[in-house]
Parts: structure tokens; C-alpha cells; sequence
């Protein structure tokens, strides 16, 4: 079920190259140097604020961010996503839904606020969501709390 992440990355590169030189600033805490075990350990807290180091995840979509940048936090969202959602698809009413929502949630707010950049990083989270009941109150609390304080 996993896709290659090649397209993801090459497309946010493309991207990021129309912005204005990059010239975004990528939060430290953003670098995230567990990957995916450091969203997933801050997704704990959903549906409350999750933040890493104070930094809510959608802060981590820069709009003019290095390519880069765009590529090792879309590796560790689709990553985190894919895990979730793995183990939300075998238990629905699980907090893995809850934390899949507000993940899906925060990219959300956080792709809708960079012009376009991290489209291909959305679409790709959200491809994730195949098998998932999308309708199930854990996931839907989790998005909304995302979309507010992702």
C-alpha cells in the first residue's frame, strides 16, 4: 500500500524552486532528528495542542522552506501518517484515528497557507486514508482539533 515517496519529494522540490529563492526559515524543531517517532510522540497529546518543542506541526509547512526542508518534513508526515493509519485501519475507534485526524488536520492548515507548496505533501497524507472511516468520531475530533490547533 506504501508508494514511493520519489514523486512527493520531487514535486515539493519543484515547487519550492517558483517560490522566492527559499528564503523560509524551517523552525529548529521542525528537524525532527527521531523522524517519525517525534510527531508520533507529540500526537499523543491530540485532540489537545500538539506541538513539538512549542512548534504546532502545521508550523513545520514554510512557505518559501528549501527544498530541502519541504522534503524531510513531508518524509516524516507521510511516514507518521502511514503508521497511523495503518493501525487505525485495524482498530477504527483506536487514538490512532484520533492522531491520524488531527495529523491530516494540521498539514491541512498548514498547506493551505504556503501557496501551493506543499500541495503534493497533502495529497500524499491524505492518500493514507484509504481503508480509513473518515466519518468515525475519532477521526473527525482529531481533524477539527488539527484544522484549530495543528
Amino acid at each position: 500500500m506504501r508508494r514511493a515517496l520519489g514523486p512527493v519529494l520531487l514535486t515539493a522540490a519543484t515547487l519550492t524552486a517558483c517560490g522566492r529563492g527559499g528564503a523560509g526559515d524551517l523552525p529548529a524543531a521542525c528537524q525532527f532528528p527521531d523522524g517519525a517517532r517525534t510527531v508520533r510522540a507529540a500526537l499523543a497529546a491530540a485532540p489537545a495542542r500538539v506541538s513539538v518543542d512549542g512548534t504546532p506541526l502545521s508550523k513545520c509547512l514554510v512557505r518559501e522552506a528549501d527544498a530541502s526542508d519541504v522534503q524531510a518534513v513531508g518524509a516524516v508526515y507521510v511516514e507518521t501518517a502511514s503508521g497511523l493509519a495503518t493501525a487505525a485501519r485495524a482498530h477504527p475507534k483506536s487514538p490512532a484515528a484520533l492522531q491520524l485526524g488531527y495529523l491530516v488536520g494540521a498539514v491541512r492548515r498548514g498547506a493551505g497557507k504556503t501557496a501551493g507548496i506543499h500541495y503534493e505533501l497533502e495529497r500524499r497524507v491524505e492518500q493514507e486514508l484509504n481503508g480509513i472511516d473518515t466519518r468515525s468520531a475519532e477521526f473527525l475530533r482529531g481533524e477539527r482539533a488539527g484544522r484549530e490547533d495543528g
